[in-house]
């Protein structure tokens, strides 16, 4: 935190053990989001206090090995962005003063070593993340109104799911045809 100049320490709290899940337990930090009923929760890695104005800053910690610089500009860290505003949210509605400033601790696999030798060595780096959760209120209600829909939903042109279930249908079709 001295490093990068980052004035805060460690929180502790007595559900800590339990936000962070070390008993593996998947409970995690949690709120019963009253309009729609539904239990939003996440597992955290850390959170710091910051010593001035007494915010809570969530911390996630993200493991790589790449040779490039570590950033949060690449299409999949916008899902890092995205879990950490969960996470700021939920600490919020339950009641605690959050930063939206949030920080990813980064450890990078060194691949430039001439050897293995048993050990793996990795470069931590801190990078600040200005968090926005506007979004999800809206979000949580639309999966509400979703779950609760008669009809089933459009497929998204990225989700992967609906790829796969796409190109099992084709199969299956198919199958059925070479059997008449």
């Amino acid at each position: 935190m001295q490093a990068y100049n980052i004035d805060a320490v460690p929180f502790s709290h007595p559900s800590f053990h339990i936000w962070r899940d070390d008993h593996d337990m998947k409970v995690g930090a949690s709120f019963l989001h009253k309009k729609t009923n539904l239990n939003i929760c996440g597992i955290i890695d850390d959170i710091w206090i910051n010593n001035k104005t007494q915010e809570l800053h969530i911390v996630d910690y993200k493991s790589t090995s790449t040779e490039y610089p570590i950033s949060l500009d690449s299409k999949y860290k916008e899902g890092y962005k995205k879990q950490m505003e969960v996470y700021q949210w939920i600490f919020k509605q339950m009641g605690f003063l959050v930063s939206d400033m949030g920080y990813f601790f980064f450890a990078n696999g060194n691949k430039n070593r001439p050897g293995f030798g048993g050990k793996l060595e990795f470069e931590t780096s801190i990078i600040p993340y200005r968090s926005d959760i506007s979004w999800i209120e809206p979000v949580i209600l639309n999966i509400k109104k979703c779950l609760d829909s008669e009809e089933i939903p459009e497929s998204g042109r990225d989700c992967q799911h609906c790829a796969y279930r796409k190109l099992i249908s084709k199969q299956s079709l198919k199958t059925q045809i070479s059997l008449i």
